[in-house]
């Protein structure tokens, strides 16, 4: 079967749609339904969050061996299977252990679908082609935010099983075009290298430091992603309205962010446009230090959003570009590890912090400051994997 970058592209982003834009973004909107549902405590609810973090965690650190164990396309139909059935379990009423399962085990194939997914996109299509095959792979992140801050709120507001049911039923349809059309015929890889490491040695230090530049930025975000809305909402004082329309202000970067990185990319090389992106995620979390006026909000919300799955699209692509083909599964397996484990650090670390600090602004700086060591990181990796 001919490869088609643009249908590898679709399929690599149904994978993240559905591993991270549909299994983790869509459900923060869905606490409340939870709650007021009866359902679950806001505790339980919570609880149930962070139990799919860390099952995002296992997902990343097992999933390289277990396509050594049981092969890529194995491993992608039952990550398919799986997430389209925690949806379908998740529509059931059935306590918090049944919940706690089918979270933890999205949370696992999640992380599967984006370490074995993305590559099985992007190292199969020429190097030309990775900025706009990126795009298309990361879309299904940006879609997923934008759809939790818009279509999800409306669903729930028909009900939480509806929801769920709703979301189980988009996400059969998807899984089966992705595995039917692309997955499952997915060729075995040529273990010629490609780019820069084409004909040479490995560039170890270029692409530690993308992954040092991956696991700061993962931190960096860690503000925008958990305490956005309830910021602007109560320690502001605009209200929870306004705090969900700077979301969606938030969703709508998220959509535009692998086009952009994408079209930035191709102009520049992808080191190059993760340095620059990076850098303008430092000045935009910076921004809240500097002004909470309605434009700055507005700003901050925009950029930032643009740049969650932006600078995933990039990482990615700086990778695909420094690794050989057969290796390139096992190093954004790493890469995406080093961004679990830091997202997870920052998360923890920065909710315990808000009850003695009594306030956002404080986090906000640590995630600036993280975000300008992941640009310097990213400037160190142009020169130290040569060509960007």
């Amino acid at each position: 079967m001919a490869v088609s970058a643009t249908r590898l592209g679709l399929a690599g982003g149904i994978a993240t749609l559905l591993g991270v834009g549909m299994a983790r973004f869509a459900y923060t909107p869905l606490i409340p339904a939870l709650v007021e549902a009866d359902w679950f405590t806001i505790h339980a609810a919570n609880y149930l969050g962070a139990i799919n973090l860390l099952g995002y965690l296992i997902g990343a650190a097992a999933a390289h061996a277990a396509t050594r164990w049981f092969g890529v396309r194995t491993v992608l139909a039952a990550a398919l299977l799986i997430t389209v059935a925690s949806f379908f379990g998740c529509a059931l009423d059935a306590g918090p252990i049944w919940y706690g399962v089918w979270r933890l085990a999205c949370g696992v194939t999640g992380a599967v679908l984006v370490v074995v997914g993305v590559p099985a996109a992007l190292s199969r299509v020429a190097p030309d082609e990775r900025p706009k095959t990126g795009a298309l792979v990361f879309s299904g992140i940006g879609l997923g935010i934008a759809a939790s801050g818009t279509l999800v709120p409306w669903l729930a507001s028909q009900g939480v099983a509806i929801t769920w049911l709703a979301m189980a039923l988009l996400a059969s349809l998807l899984a089966a075009w992705a595995w039917f059309d692309q997955f499952r015929h997915l060729a075995p890889l040529s273990f010629e290298t490609s780019d820069s490491a084409q004909g040479g040695r490995l560039p170890a230090l270029a692409i530690a430091l993308v992954m040092i530049a991956y696991g700061l930025d993962a931190a960096g975000f860690v503000p925008h992603t958990l305490f956005w809305v309830d910021y602007i909402a109560r320690e502001l004082g605009r209200g929870l309205a306004a705090g969900s329309r700077y979301w969606i202000i938030f969703g709508v970067g998220a959509a535009c962010g692998p086009w952009v990185a994408g079209a930035l990319a191709r102009r520049v090389g992808f080191r190059v446009a993760l340095a620059i992106a990076l850098a303008v995620k430092t000045l935009a979390v910076g921004l809240v230090l500097a002004s909470q006026s309605a434009w700055a909000l507005g700003v901050s919300s925009y950029l930032v959003g643009l740049l969650v799955p932006g600078v995933v699209t990039l990482t990615s692509g700086s990778i695909a570009a420094l690794a050989p083909a057969a290796r390139q599964q096992q190093i954004w397996g790493w890469a995406t590890l080093s961004f679990a484990l830091a997202q997870a650090i920052a998360a923890y670390g920065m909710s315990w912090s808000y009850t003695p600090l009594g306030t956002y602004l404080p986090l906000f700086g640590v995630a600036a400051a993280a975000l300008a060591l992941a640009t310097l990181a990213a400037l160190a990796a142009i020169r130290a994997g040569g060509e960007a």
